[in-house]
C-alpha cells in the first residue's frame, strides 16, 4: 500500500514532530504556569457540567 520511502518519511516526520512539540512545551512551561493558573478549575467545572447533563438525560429518560 505504501512504498518503503513513504513509510520512512512518515516515521521520521512523526519523530521530529514529537521532538519539536516537546521542546516547545519545555520552553513555554514557566509561561504557561503563570498565565493559565485557574484553568484546571474551568476544566473541572466543564466536566462536572457535562456529567450533570448526562445524569439529567438518564433520569428523565427512565
Amino acid at each position: 500500500m505504501f512504498s518503503t520511502g513513504q513509510l520512512i518519511f512518515a516515521a521520521l516526520f512523526v519523530v521530529v514532530f514529537i521532538v519539536i512539540i516537546a521542546l516547545s512545551y519545555r520552553k513555554d512551561k514557566n509561561m504557561h504556569k503563570k498565565n493559565y493558573k485557574g484553568v484546571k478549575w474551568v476544566l473541572i467545572s466543564f466536566i462536572t457540567f457535562v456529567i450533570i447533563l448526562f445524569l439529567i438525560k438518564y433520569f428523565l429518560k427512565n
